[in-house]
């Protein structure tokens, strides 16, 4: 439930950008999400339709660009991607990881009409 909040301020922050740059409409939102990000597309998606409805941002495609997470070891500080649900550092068989990477959700870029 708590893309609902996302979204809103998702929508706030292209609105503002799109009017500072004089856009008519909004396109496009460029968003970049981590693997170990709690957000789920769809629900991001579903609130967007609802939300932007009456705005300049109605319509707009969202383009969610997946990037992948990263743990390091505390033992030898090795950084490595998960295989799978093994978080096992492949360096030094460590068993003691951080998440080092993939946690993020950003708008990446806002594609306009003038």
């Amino acid at each position: 439930m708590h893309e609902l909040g996302i979204t809103q301020n998702l929508l706030e922050l292209a609105l503002k950008h799109a009017e500072q740059a004089g856009a008519k409409r909004i396109v496009r939102l460029n968003l970049i999400v981590g693997e170990f990000s709690s957000v789920v597309d769809d629900s991001v998606q579903f609130y967007w339709d609802f939300l932007s409805r009456g705005t300049i941002a109605e319509g707009a495609e969202l383009h969610f660009e997946r990037v992948p997470g990263e743990l390091e070891c505390l033992l030898c500080g090795h950084r490595f991607r998960p295989n799978g649900e093994d978080y096992i550092c492949p360096h030094c068989a460590g068993t003691r990881v951080v998440v080092a990477g993939g946690e993020e959700f950003r708008l990446e870029s806002i594609e306009v009409e003038d």
